[in-house]
């Protein structure tokens, strides 16, 4: 089922990010996606660079769409002009990518090494201005286009703030409603109470809410994340929990899982990332019981 659907039918969404493959067999990258195919409803795939090679996104996005799997262009609008952006999101178009989700600056965390995370807003403005123009089938220096351009389109949300959203935040997520965002996604969660506390002020837009949530392997990983990414961005009992694990695969799954499952209750869908780990990542969904 594709994104869009899973959204209009109120089925728990599942999405997950995946990194373009660089160095890899594209056939093997699809064959690791098959494992899972029907499961997930969106792959997303962010423009990021690891030791110095950027993965070809767009490229990305049609072989996923050539093999049936609903892509979802990840882009950024900071550090991007209006002709910037809207020269990428008519390449997306033209790759038949129906999905687009937008952050200021991206913070993905893809592929065997671990990037600075960084999290910001969009630019609602300049999104909307190229938007507008390409919804009416025209450019922005008012070219006119084959088509219309229309994506079904996801921002990017700050939840760790919990019940005290600051006001900023609440007019950014009221800007993006305006401007038609079909789903707010989150930051990393971990804490469940401090997430329905900080639903309780997101749900008054009336936007759908998608959680991601981290898949943490390894007490060393959540350390590292901790140390050069966002201080207590993995709380303590997760660390603590993976290093007295006898068996490690096993706690981290069941973290999971205990994650997904109670998010199933709050929200309508989650966005995983498994950090390279895409062929793995069935067992995690079996244990939460997502199919």
């Amino acid at each position: 089922m594709k994104l869009k659907d899973a959204l209009k039918k109120n089925k728990f969404a599942v999405t997950s990010e995946v990194q373009p493959p660089i160095d890899a067999d594209p056939d093997e990258f699809i064959d690791r996606l098959k494992l899972i195919r029907g499961r997930v409803d969106g792959f997303s795939l962010s423009e990021i660079e690891i030791e110095g090679v950027v993965g070809d996104t767009i490229k990305t996005c049609d072989l996923l769409k050539r093999n049936k799997f609903d892509p979802i262009y990840q882009t950024t609008t900071r550090q991007k002009n209006r002709l910037q952006l809207q020269q990428d999101l008519i390449h997306a178009h033209q790759a038949g990518v129906e999905n687009l989700l937008v952050f200021t600056e991206d913070y993905r965390l893809t592929g065997d090494s671990l990037q600075e995370m960084m999290f910001f807003h969009v630019d609602a403005g300049k999104l909307s201005s190229v938007l507008d123009h390409l919804r009416e089938g025209h450019t922005v220096e008012g070219d006119s286009l084959p088509d219309k351009t229309e994506f079904m389109l996801g921002s990017g949300v700050d939840s760790s703030w919990g019940k005290n959203v600051p006001e900023l935040e609440m007019v950014e997520m009221e800007e993006m409603t305006k401007i038609g965002t079909g789903y707010f996604l989150t930051t990393p969660v971990f804490d469940l109470d401090s997430f329905e506390k900080f639903l309780k002020n997101v749900n008054t837009f009336g936007v759908p809410v998608i959680a991601e949530v981290l898949i943490i392997r390894n007490a060393s990983m959540g350390q590292f994340l901790n140390r050069h990414v966002k201080p207590g961005m993995v709380p303590d009992w997760v660390i603590k929990k993976l290093l007295r694990a006898p068996e490690k695969k096993k706690a981290s799954i069941e973290i999971f899982a205990d994650l997904a499952t109670g998010l199933k209750d709050l929200c309508q869908g989650i966005h995983i990332i498994s950090i390279g780990g895409e062929e793995h990542l069935r067992h995690y969904l079996d244990a939460a019981d997502l199919y």
